[in-house]
């Protein structure tokens, strides 16, 4: 009679999708990493571009945070709402982003 067992030890039976995303969804959330901080002058450096960005209408660079890569995206500053603490980054003529600034980790003219 033949072994049911693969040359990795596991059941073949077991091998159901369920199964699978599951241990892909937690191999992903080992590769999450934390937020950097920041200090003082590297937010005020970030600030000082976005408000550079709005009022002259200026392309800028920004890397965004995100638990497993960071985004980076290029864009005009045309709206920042200071009590949420978010800007609209447009980055062609219907491709808009709403980011939260806390979540800018470096930002370039």
């Amino acid at each position: 009679m033949a072994s049911i067992l693969t040359a990795n030890g596991v059941y073949e039976g077991s091998r159901i999708p369920e199964h699978r995303e599951a241990y892909v969804k937690a191999m992903s959330e080992q590769e999450r990493r934390g937020k950097p901080s920041l200090d003082e002058q590297e937010v005020k450096l970030i600030e000082q571009v976005i408000l550079e960005s709005y009022q002259e209408l200026r392309t800028v660079t920004l890397t965004v945070f995100n638990p497993f890569d960071d985004e980076v995206m290029r864009g005009v500053v045309t709206s920042i709402d200071k009590p949420r603490r978010e800007i609209t980054l447009v980055q062609g003529e219907e491709d808009y982003s709403f980011i939260k600034i806390e979540e800018i980790t470096s930002a370039s003219i």
